[in-house]
């Protein structure tokens, strides 16, 4: 739950920024020079791009709990059985032991979304956070039967 609110929080807080830029953009263009016109367009299209991108990750993130309900639903969840130091980090050979065992469940069932939602959690246990991400939007993919990228 924390986590959540932290997202939103963080969401809100870009918006409104995203709206600040937006609005600055908006006054050089009505300065109407060709400098303040350019530099304009070119603060305008800044939260453009950042709006895009919080959409595509607000996107991933409520698929991958949707996907991790459903999971829980059927009793799938990986268990987590991870051996941890005396604050409470993961010890990197437990993290490793745990993704072997995932990675070979992948590669037996290379088309089941399941393996690769465990694989994903293994990644980001392993902290491996571009992979994590990688293996999870395969999962998505799967769930919705759309075309994998290699």
């Amino acid at each position: 739950m924390r986590a959540k609110i932290t997202y939103f929080i963080t969401a809100a807080v870009l918006v409104v920024y995203f709206v600040l830029v937006g609005s600055r953009g908006l006054l050089l263009i009505q300065q109407g020079t060709l400098l303040t016109v350019t530099f304009g367009v070119a603060v305008l299209i800044l939260p453009l791009i950042g709006i895009w991108f919080l959409w595509k990750n607000t996107q991933f993130v409520t698929k991958a709990n949707q996907l991790a309900g459903e999971l829980e639903a059927e009793g799938g969840l990986p268990v987590d059985e991870l051996e941890r130091d005396q604050y409470g980090r993961i010890l990197r050979d437990s993290a490793d032991e745990v993704f072997a065992r995932r990675k070979a469940e992948t590669e037996d069932a290379p088309g089941d979304w399941r393996s690769w939602f465990r694989l994903a959690v293994a990644y980001h246990d392993a902290r491996d956070t571009p992979r994590a991400r990688k293996a999870m939007q395969r999962a998505i993919a799967l769930h919705d039967k759309k075309p994998v990228q290699v």
